[in-house]
């Protein structure tokens, strides 16, 4: 399969989606636009990440504001805000080696707090289970499809069970990795990051013969026609919060709490508060493989977890179901379930690993 010629005019539809004819490039806001004397209001001003990705989902959030509060449609009265993380900027890296909490977070939390910025718009799985101080995120937008996408780079393979022994698999999660090699542990992953359109670069380099990402986010980019094949959750088990966006603002900031609370869509705020307490009760992060999926299914919520050692060799997983007012306690008793299945010396194996054993650092050879 051939992306590379597609690539360019992907990154310019998907980014531009959301946004307004007259806005050339997001920027981060210099001045207030609307003063706060009466003579109008400041400019709401999203935070987000510089990636086509985090775009769109801004630019996405800003349209839903517009559609919801008519008086944000005057030009000026909602700013985006650019800037990067420290995940988006070393990119030699696995995400195992350069820690695994707010990678994707640190620098937004910090404008937050700084009063540069009113709102941060954020994948949820990229989301710490815990938040700074001062800040709360009361608000998640309606879920987007949260399987994971397989795309191949070879017409004749169409699914995973279509790769050969010692495929070479491009992947910075070890989430995936762990399920991958669960089922065939001759195939290697390899790290891979980067934007989509890069992965999709190198995977049309031959640098890997296969890829994973979120269905999710090539949706809201209108690049799912690149997905070869959707895994459903008996093939490849989701992220915690995979396919949420949050929204997140300062605790005290009462014009800001309105606004989002609006936009909050109450099944995927449940799902999603559900698997976060999963999460956080394994004191989970990108060092360890966990996967975890909660969604409502007449009117209760159902909860399946996973976790895994990162080559796949050993997995516990849990389902469960109750009532959606209980979605935290659902998560938070699955997590110690499986903590308690697993047992200390799963954890402490897991520590004891290096990056290099964790996750492969070569690419493929010929």
């Amino acid at each position: 399969m051939q992306f590379t010629l597609n690539l360019s005019l992907l990154l310019i539809a998907s980014v531009s989606a959301f946004a307004p004819a007259n806005l050339s490039a997001p920027k981060v806001a210099q001045s207030a636009l609307f003063m706060a004397d009466g003579e109008g209001v400041q400019p709401v001003r999203i935070g987000t990440r510089g990636s086509p990705l985090a775009l769109a989902q801004a630019y996405l959030t800003r349209k839903l504001l517009i559609e919801k509060y008519p008086e944000l449609s005057e030009e000026g009265a909602i700013e985006i805000c650019v800037m990067k993380t420290q995940g988006d900027m070393i990119l030699d890296k696995s995400l195992m080696e350069l820690g695994g909490k707010g990678l994707f977070t640190k620098e937004l939390d910090t404008a937050l707090l700084g009063d540069e910025v009113d709102i941060c718009v954020h994948s949820m799985k990229d989301v710490p289970t815990w938040l700074p101080d001062g800040t709360v995120l009361p608000c998640t937008l309606e879920r987007e499809d949260t399987n994971d996408a397989f795309i191949s780079g070879d017409e004749d393979i169409q699914c995973l069970d279509d790769l050969p022994d010692n495929a070479v698999i491009g992947t910075a999660s070890l989430r995936r990795q762990a399920q991958l090699m669960a089922k065939n542990p001759t195939w290697k992953c390899v790290n891979f990051r980067g934007n989509v359109q890069t992965r999709l670069r190198k995977l049309d380099d031959g640098i890997v013969d296969a890829t994973l990402l979120a269905i999710a986010g090539l949706k809201r980019m209108d690049m799912d026609g690149c997905a070869t094949t959707v895994l459903d959750w008996s093939e490849m088990l989701p992220a915690v919060a995979q396919g949420a966006i949050g929204i997140q603002c300062r605790s005290d900031d009462e014009r800001s709490l309105n606004y989002i609370k609006g936009l909050n869509h109450e099944e995927t705020f449940s799902a999603v508060i559900c698997e976060r307490a999963f999460l956080e009760a394994l004191d989970g992060n990108c060092k360890t493989p966990i996967a975890g999926q909660a969604r409502i299914v007449d009117g209760k919520i159902q909860f399946k977890g996973l976790i895994s050692m990162p080559d796949g060799s050993v997995t516990f997983t849990t389902e469960s179901e109750g009532e959606v007012a209980d979605a935290v306690a659902i998560g938070k008793a699955a997590g110690e379930k499986l903590k308690a299945d697993a047992g200390d010396k799963f954890f402490e194996m897991m520590v004891e690993m290096s990056p290099q054993q964790v996750i492969g650092q070569l690419p493929k050879k010929d």
